[in-house]
């Protein structure tokens, strides 16, 4: 099954620090849905803003795909739904900019990155692309089945014997 596509661009933001450290740090903002008639090319080149700090990037896309219907219904049903941006810095060049790499919508692919060592950042999730997401959703995921867990009960006639301090039961 093709997976269903939104053509998005992500915005980028430089915001200075005070530290020794660094001078700067980047941080994805904001996501926007676009038109895939907007020319949405994937090697478009980022545009800053008048200030030069913030930069948008097209080209980039969100896919559902039903194996991740899981991650995506706990995105939606989550206080805070969000777009996960994994992004780079870029090596050279100037301005040095932080690339975005990857947007999704789905909290297990995120974790997976997270745990491969990348970057990814969360953005509020626009409405639009909530309302978007939400009937694919409704139609893929289905919750796994309860499956009834037989426990060891300590308390069970017969399950706990006192011992004394010899080793030998109580009876």
């Amino acid at each position: 099954m093709q997976p269903l596509r939104i053509s998005v661009e992500i915005v980028m933001e430089r915001v200075p620090l005070a530290s020794r450290w660094a001078s700067e740090a980047w941080l994805p903002c904001a996501v926007t849905a676009i038109a895939d008639g907007d020319g949405a090319l994937p090697d478009a080149a980022p545009v800053p803003d008048a200030t030069g700090r913030r930069w948008t990037f097209r080209g980039h896309s969100l896919e559902l795909h039903p194996t991740e219907a899981e991650g995506y219904f706990l995105n939606l049903t989550s206080p805070a739904p969000c777009v996960f941006v994994m992004w780079r810095q870029d090596d050279g060049g100037e301005p040095r900019l932080a690339r975005p790499v990857l947007a999704t919508l789905s909290y297990n692919q995120a974790g997976r990155m997270l745990d491969g060592g990348e970057r990814v950042d969360p953005v509020p999730l626009p409405p639009e692309i909530g309302d978007w997401m939400r009937p694919f959703v409704a139609t893929h995921y289905k919750p796994e089945p309860r499956r009834k867990v037989k426990r060891n009960d300590p308390f069970a006639a017969g399950a706990f014997v006192p011992q004394r301090g010899d080793g030998t039961d109580r009876r």
